[in-house]
């Protein structure tokens, strides 16, 4: 029988908070904003539990493009990968 599997969670912990990771999550943050067209930017933290980015829209006229046109939905595909 084989024995069972034990999570390392301090190092599962380290894992989500490392530069690494961070460095994946803006990559992809960043193909999301650029396909999703101008006024869009990227935003890092990586202050809780794990690194995080985020695309937000910067202009009016980016969150009409989002809103009419679903502009930055439609852009999520570019992040795949």
């Amino acid at each position: 029988m084989a024995k069972p599997f034990k999570l390392n969670k301090d190092g599962v912990s380290k894992l989500l908070k490392s530069k690494e990771m961070q460095a994946g999550m803006t990559a992809r943050a960043k193909r999301i904003a650029a396909a999703a067209g101008p006024g869009h930017a990227v935003e890092e933290d990586n202050k809780g539990d794990r690194a995080r980015a985020s695309v937000v829209t910067r202009s009016y006229a980016a969150k009409k493009a989002e809103a009419k046109d679903r502009s930055l939905t439609r852009a999520m595909q570019a992040g795949r990968g």
